[in-house]
C-alpha cells in the first residue's frame, strides 16, 4: 500500500527540522530502517517493529523487509493560503494527495526563533491551518454542487448520493467543524472517501518541545492534547532538536543520549507508529529462510484481500491461509514447533487477519 502522511505547519515551528531528522535517521539506520528520497521533500521510512527482527532471527531469514510509510514535507502555510497567499495553492494540492496530516506545532519558547505571529500559542496555530483547510473545502463543495445541477435534474443516482454527502460536509464546515467529524454510514464510505476533502483526513498533532520537555511534555503540549482529545485526533510529543542530534550519532551513542534524557526510544519511532495507528493500519508477517517481511493492511482486512497485498493472483486464487499468532510462533520456537503444538490454523475466506499474524497463503494458479 502506498501510504503518505503530509507534514504541515506554520513557518518556524520545526517542521523541516523534523523532516530532515526523519530522513537522516532513516538513512543512518539503513539496515533496519531503509530510506530513499523519491523526489525533493519526500521521504520513505520503515515502520519500526521489533517483532519483524525477532521473526527474522528465528527463521534465519537472509533478508528483512519492513513495512514502509511515506512522509511529505509540505510547503509552509501562512494565513490566507486558501486564497492563494504564500504557497497556498501548492500547499493545498500537496495535502490533497496525502492520506493523513501530521501537523507540527511549536510548543517551545525561544527568543531567537521568530514566530510568524510573534507569540507561542500552538492551539491558535492549529486553528489557523484548520481554518484555511475548511475555507478551501467550502469553496470546493460549492463548485462541486454547482456542477451537479444538470445530473440532479436528470435523476442521476450517483449525483444524488454525492449531493447528500457534500451537503453533510458543508453543514459541518459551516458549523465550524472539519469534515472528519461527519458520521458516515458504512454504505457511503467509498463515496465519502472519493470526495477528497482536506478536512476529511485524519490528523496527528506533533508537539515540538524543547529538550527539557522531551520526556514529559509541557503546558503547551498539554493544551494541544486537550484540543486533540476533543477532536478525536492523535498527539505525539517530540523534540525536533533532539531528533536532529540523534540523527548524527551512532546507534550506541544515540541509545546512551536517549537514556540520559529519560527517553526509551527516538521520538521519530513514536511518530511513525502514531501515523500508522492514525490510519488504522495493521501488520501481518510472512517468514522463511529467504526473507522475513512485514505487510501493511487496513484493520479488518479479510484473508483473501490480505493475500492480494502480496500479489493479485494470490487473492484471485485464494484457497486458505495457514495462520500462526506471533506470540505462539515466538514462544514455541518457530513454525514447525508451533505446527506440532497445534497452533497453526487453516483459515478460509471469511477470516479477519489479526495484527501480528504469521501467514502462509495457499492459492491456485
Amino acid at each position: 500500500m502506498g501510504l503518505a502522511i503530509g507534514i504541515v505547519g506554520l513557518p518556524n515551528v520545526g517542521k523541516s527540522t523534523l523532516f530532515n531528522a526523519l530522513t537522516k535517521t532513516a538513512a543512518a539506520q539503513a539496515a533496519n530502517f531503509p530510506f530513499c528520497t523519491i523526489e525533493p521533500n519526500v521521504g520513505e521510512v520503515s515502520v519500526p517493529d521489533a517483532r519483524l527482527h525477532t521473526l527474522a532471527e528465528m527463521a534465519q531469514s537472509k533478508q528483512t523487509i519492513p513495512a514502509r510509510i511515506t512522509f511529505v514535507d509540505i510547503a509552509g502555510l501562512v494565513k490566507g493560503a486558501s486564497k492563494g497567499e504564500g504557497l497556498g495553492n501548492q500547499f493545498l494540492a500537496n495535502i490533497r494527495e496525502t492520506d493523513a496530516i501530521a501537523h507540527v506545532l511549536r510548543c517551545f519558547e525561544d527568543g531567537d526563533v521568530t514566530h510568524v505571529d510573534g507569540r507561542v500559542d500552538p492551539v491558535a496555530d492549529a486553528e489557523v491551518i484548520e481554518t484555511e483547510l475548511m475555507i478551501a473545502d467550502l469553496e470546493s463543495i460549492e463548485k462541486r454542487l454547482a456542477n451537479l445541477v444538470r445530473k440532479l435534474r436528470g435523476g442521476d443516482k450517483e449525483a444524488i448520493a454525492q449531493e447528500r454527502l457534500l451537503k453533510a460536509a458543508q453543514a459541518a464546515l459551516e458549523d465550524g467543524k472539519p469534515a472528519r467529524t461527519v458520521e458516515v454510514a458504512p454504505d457511503d464510505l467509498k463515496a465519502w472517501s472519493g470526495l477528497q476533502l482536506l478536512t476529511q483526513k485524519p490528523i496527528l498533532y506533533v508537539c515540538n518541545v524543547d529538550e527539557a520537555a522531551a520526556a514529559t511534555g509541557n503546558a503547551h503540549s498539554e493544551a494541544v492534547a486537550r484540543m486533540a482529545a476533543e477532536q478525536g485526533a492523535g498527539t505525539v510529543v517530540i523534540s525536533a532538536a533532539i531528533e536532529e542530534e540523534i540523527a548524527q550519532l551512532s546507534d550506541e551513542e544515540a541509545a546512551e543520549f536517549l537514556s540520559d534524557l529519560g527517553l526509551e526510544e527516538p521520538g521519530l519511532d513514536r511518530l511513525i507508529r502514531a501515523g500508522y495507528a492514525l490510519l488504522k493500519l495493521e501488520t501481518y508477517f510472512t517468514v522463511g529462510p529467504k526473507e522475513a517481511r512485514a505487510w501493511t493492511i487496513p484493520r479488518g482486512t479479510l484473508a483473501p484481500q490480505a493475500a492480494g497485498v502480496i500479489h493479485g493472483d494470490f487473492e484471485r486464487g485464494f484457497i486458505r491461509a495457514e495462520t500462526i499468532a506471533y506470540d505462539d510462533f515466538v514462544t514455541l520456537g518457530g513454525e514447525q514447533k508451533a505446527k506440532e503444538a497445534g497452533k497453526m490454523r487453516a483459515e478460509g475466506k471469511g477470516y479477519v487477519v489479526r495484527d501480528g499474524d504469521v501467514l502462509h497463503f495457499l492459492h491456485s494458479g
